[in-house]
């Protein structure tokens, strides 16, 4: 540097957080904190170090859970799937041979069968009643946030042991929809303890359940520009071509993501079909879902190895619908990009 230079250099203030420079290097500059004060790399890494321990500190009780509640538990099933376990002895390694066992279970075989119907018949059903409800309450219905709690209620309560014995009574040959039905003329029946019908009131319940899907599909309808309505209006289509060729097709990735959690959700019932049948699966096998069926090997017969094979199988029955529903998606599914 010549002479003048360095001369125009000794008056100048070095940016704060700059260092001098030293062997005719360039200084580096470190940015102040809101206190004024700068902190270099070396103190900034044991402030993220800090920061970094405290965070696994508050994640250790979720990490815990994680491992010992949730991938721990999995891990011995998957090894249990493979032997022959009675909850007494040793687990015995027998390969694949509780997945052949499968083959030739004519009551797993029923039991699929009533599940997929229940699936089949009781998710639609209850995506159009939570889908038709959300529609009303959009349009303005006086005291919505109370008719939003009230109906969400079911989703809650649907599921446990106090509903479904209250389902039970309502469906008996003495319950509610028969004392209805008399004043009618009509006969009722038991509807729960016939072959015919007692799917049907498990079906019933989980329709029952729309709260949860209401309220994602009520979020989904606030979203949708008025614009829309507005120009097709003035194009002079009704209420239902602009349900149909406006509500719908926006309102289709919440139509999906309510479609795949409902089908999880209704494979993995439970409670109903164990109060209302009493954990027979009855009458005739009519309300055996898989997962009592699962339950009953396990633990009715102690069977512990094949109940822990039916559960991967379940898993994997569950993956192939939601795998199914995502391929299907690119075909009705539209998103505003």
């Amino acid at each position: 540097m010549s002479a003048l230079g360095q001369l125009g250099t000794l008056g100048r203030k070095k940016p704060p957080g700059q260092k001098p420079d030293r062997g005719g290097g360039a200084g580096k500059v470190y940015q102040p904190d809101r206190a004024g004060k700068v902190n270099e790399p070396h103190r900034a890494g044991k402030v993220n170090k800090k920061d970094n321990l405290a965070a696994y500190l508050f994640l250790t009780p979720w990490l815990l859970g994680l491992f010992l509640i949730t991938v721990g538990p999995m891990l011995a099933s998957l090894y249990l799937a493979f032997t022959d376990y009675n909850l007494i002895q040793a687990p015995q390694w027998i390969g694949l041979e509780n997945f052949t066992r499968m083959l030739s279970d004519q009551r797993l075989h029923n039991s699929l069968r009533v599940t997929f119907t229940y699936v089949l018949v009781s998710v639609p059903l209850q995506l159009a009643v939570a889908l038709l409800l959300a529609v009303v309450l959009d349009r303005g219905v006086r005291g919505m946030a109370f008719y939003r709690s009230i109906f969400y209620l079911p989703s809650l309560l649907g599921s446990s042991v106090a509903i479904a014995i209250l389902w039970k009574q309502i469906f008996g040959t003495e319950g509610l929809l028969n004392q209805v039905l008399a004043p009618l003329g009509i006969d009722g029946k038991g509807w729960i303890s016939d072959p015919s019908t007692a799917l049907g009131t498990l079906v019933v319940l989980n329709v029952w359940t729309f709260g949860a899907p209401m309220v994602i599909f009520l979020a989904g309808l606030r979203q949708i520009p008025s614009m829309y309505y507005e120009a097709a209006a003035v194009d002079g289509a009704g209420a239902l071509r602009r349900f149909a060729s406006i509500t719908l097709p926006l309102l289709t990735p919440i139509i999906f993501f309510n479609l795949v959690l409902q089908i999880i959700h209704a494979f993995q019932s439970f409670t109903q079909a164990l109060v209302v049948s009493g954990g027979t699966g009855g009458p005739s096998d009519s309300t055996m879902f898989y997962t009592l069926y699962l339950y009953d090997r396990g633990f009715g017969n102690f069977d512990m190895g094949y109940a822990s094979a039916m559960a991967w199988f379940l898993l994997v029955i569950i993956g192939v619908f939601t795998a199914a529903n995502f391929v299907a998606s690119k075909y009705w599914v539209f998103y505003d990009d």
